[in-house]
């Protein structure tokens, strides 16, 4: 598939960082016109393929820190490969592309404020409070690797790579254990993985929580969560294991599923990657899921199901990417707010959409600096705070 020839100039433009916003707006059609399929993508004249390594290679020492091997560039005439990767390579952009899918107006893009760069921010990493039986409380981020509690016949053990286990430590007294419960709680810039007695694995996005018995004694697996939460449960048909959140309750018997219910959003989404799971609220009929479906429960108790959703883009942060898909300016400031621990001040227009990928490890200057190529919008960094501005 070859480039056509009237898209030539716009990739020039964009990678000489002078394309108009109008100018992004055909880009962005064009890129969008491709499906996944894997495609042919054939190298122009004019645009070689060392004119394009070289423009990836600034890029790349430009703009990111390390290069993921999933998007490594082989020195072929020829490349078949999905369509939106094709692009995503020959744009040289490899990390990152945001387009806004508004309708702006005409009108030169401009370089990242300088301010971002002077008042950076540090991306978040594994932070946490673990809150044990007895209300005694650990910060897990600082406390030594190795075992750092027993709660009855439970080793809790810290792992050097940030991962907290629950363990049987003795063959007796698992009934007490169960009637202890911890509780796991991840800051705005913080995030945790744990496993469970039952064998549960557990991610904690950042502003989250688990409330959860030290060992699973009884007829269920119940836990309490808040914020955003991926698991990957343990099969047990004789145990379903329950999820709680404030508006809904969902029931595995094990499975692979995402939920996110931060309260400052409008609904808790329950995103199902294997296997089955049960969504319930309030007095509703329960809602069955299958893989490839989102559920939404509303502040009424309202279950909604999407049949195809976007898997990767829910999961994205357990990955360690920002990612989205016609995502709305307010949504992705929600999450870099809670991810880079700062506060939001809004000033003129927020209704835009975006679509675009960033590792949630580089500095928050470069996330505003992406956002700000549409040109419809600037940031500022003054402390902890950012002011958005037209």
């Amino acid at each position: 598939m070859p480039i056509p020839q009237h898209i030539l100039p716009l990739i020039e433009k964009y990678l000489a960082g002078k394309i108009s916003t109008e100018e992004l707006v055909i880009l962005n059609e064009w890129y969008h016109s491709f499906d996944d399929s894997e495609v042919e993508i054939i190298v122009p004249d004019g645009l070689n393929e060392g004119t394009i390594k070289s423009r990836i290679h600034k890029k790349l020492l430009g703009n990111i820190q390390q290069k993921p091997e999933r998007q490594s560039i082989k020195p072929v005439r020829r490349w078949y490969i999905p369509a939106a990767a094709a692009v995503l390579i020959i744009f040289g952009l490899s990390y990152f592309f945001f387009f806004t899918s508004g309708k702006p107006e005409a009108a030169e893009t401009t370089a990242p404020s300088t301010a971002l760069v002077s008042n950076d921010i540090l991306p978040g990493g594994n932070k946490a409070v673990l809150i044990l039986g007895n209300g005694s409380s650990v910060i897990l981020d600082s406390a030594s690797n190795g075992i750092i509690s027993k709660q009855g016949s439970i080793d809790i053990n810290k792992t050097a790579s940030g991962l907290l286990s629950y363990s049987v430590s003795a063959k007796h007294a698992i009934g007490e254990s169960a009637e202890l419960y911890n509780t796991i709680s991840t800051p705005r810039g913080g995030q945790y993985q744990v496993t469970l007695a039952d064998g549960t694995k557990v991610w904690l996005n950042a502003a989250s929580s688990i409330r959860f018995p030290v060992a699973f004694a009884g007829a269920e697996r119940k836990v309490e969560i808040t914020g955003e939460v991926y698991f990957e449960v343990a099969k047990d048909e004789k145990k379903p294991f329950r999820v709680l959140t404030t508006s809904s309750m969902v029931e595995v018997l094990g499975t692979h599923f995402n939920i996110n219910a931060y309260d400052d959003e409008a609904s808790v989404k329950t995103t199902l990657l294997e296997g089955k799971v049960a969504v319930l609220a309030k007095d509703k009929i329960p809602r069955l899921l299958v893989p490839g479906q989102q559920s939404s429960v509303n502040k009424e108790g309202e279950i909604s199901v999407i049949i195809d959703a976007d898997i990767e883009e829910a999961i994205a942060w357990k990955n360690g990417w920002f990612q989205y898909k016609s995502t709305d300016l307010k949504t992705i400031l929600r999450q870099i707010s809670r991810w880079y621990d700062v506060d939001i001040e809004y000033s003129g227009n927020t209704s835009l959409y975006f679509t675009g990928q960033l590792p949630r490890s580089v500095h928050a200057s470069k996330v505003f600096e992406k956002l700000e190529l549409t040109g419809e919008v600037r940031f500022t960094i003054e402390g902890k705070k950012i002011i958005v501005s037209p």
